[in-house]
């Protein structure tokens, strides 16, 4: 017979039960074991990286584990598993979990980063911004450059504050009205609408004096912005891939790529220490002032809405750019 489970040993958390299809469970408290802490949760971001599960990618299973898919999570630590040191109940922390669409997640203590008392109250979605700050990183951007963005969400729109701060030119690209707009409060200089491709071109080339951008960052991860962005990198400049590009193979004009000798990076990471390096910058640079991302969390939705929540991530309504799930 199974234990009967009271309140104080449960928690709520939502899987995945199929293609566009959330279920909200009562599932046991997950107990940290030696090395991790729990968290409960206040809030998690939701990442464009969800939408293809959302809508049925063929290698899914589901259902998915409770929880799962949320990796954007912050709140306080409230158990402490066997040999941590320097966490303690009751400490307020961003965290790189993997099941953070519940009240309560477990995380590797060298995983979880701590928040100052000057971000309490403020939503931390620590594992994307950490991402634009190793983006910006690996982008060695510099004062004097230009550096042109293209795709302006959560992500685009950081990179924008961050290389205006750095001291370069920025030239916002983006397909809705909404989103350059953002990029003009984030400080861009120039806003180019997404629309026709060679139009696109001849803008920058003009606003460029023909010679292109030292610095294109592509934060879309479709087609057509990765071939965008490899015509407006100048010879040897730099192109940065930082749109996740999750549903299949892509095909690159490497004529063009090679005449003009660009460097290509990656700048997606996968190395946790690499990750958890990214968000205690992203802590710096928003308690210290110098990033504010308040103004991108645009929609906030509690655990129970999270398929409304994915079907805005997904759909964009107009005034749309980050949402939050929030535990309270």
């Amino acid at each position: 017979m199974s234990p009967v489970l009271t309140a104080t040993d449960t928690m709520r958390a939502a899987r995945l039960a199929g293609p566009g299809r959330v279920v909200l469970e009562e599932v046991k408290l997950p107990e940290p074991g030696p090395g991790q802490v729990r968290i409960r949760l206040e809030g998690c971001g939701v990442c464009a990286s969800n939408l293809t599960p959302w809508g049925g990618a063929e290698w899914m299973r589901y259902p998915t584990d409770p929880g799962a898919l949320g990796h954007e999570g912050w709140g306080t630590v409230d158990a402490v598993g066997e040999g941590v040191e320097g966490l303690a109940e009751g400490q307020r922390v961003a965290a790189l979990s993997y099941a953070a669409y519940a009240e309560y997640d477990l995380a590797d203590a060298s995983a979880v980063v701590p928040l100052p008392s000057a971000l309490d109250g403020q939503p931390f979605p620590g594992e994307p911004l950490g991402c634009a700050m190793n983006i910006f990183r690996r982008s060695g951007i510099s004062a004097g450059q230009t550096v042109a963005i293209v795709g302006v969400g959560f992500l685009g729109a950081l990179l924008t504050r961050l290389a205006k701060d750095a001291g370069a030119r920025v030239v916002a690209i983006s397909r809705r009205p909404f989103s350059l707009e953002v990029a003009r409060g984030m400080g861009a200089d120039e806003r180019v609408p997404m629309d026709d491709h060679w139009k696109i071109i001849e803008r920058v080339k003009e606003l460029t004096g023909g010679a292109f951008c030292d610095r294109v960052i592509e934060a879309v991860g479709k087609q057509w912005p990765l071939d965008l962005a490899g015509e407006l990198t100048r010879e040897r400049g730099r192109l940065v891939v930082a749109g996740y590009h999750q549903d299949g193979p892509r095909q690159v004009n490497m004529q063009l790529w090679n005449w003009r000798g660009i460097d290509v990076i990656n700048a997606h990471e996968r190395d946790p220490r690499v990750y958890v390096d990214g968000i205690r910058a992203a802590v710096d640079a928003v308690a210290s002032g110098r990033l504010d991302p308040s103004p991108l969390y645009t929609h906030t939705f509690p655990l129970d809405r999270l398929g409304d929540a994915l079907d805005a991530t997904r759909d964009r309504p107009d005034g749309f750019l980050k949402a939050l799930i929030t535990m309270a």
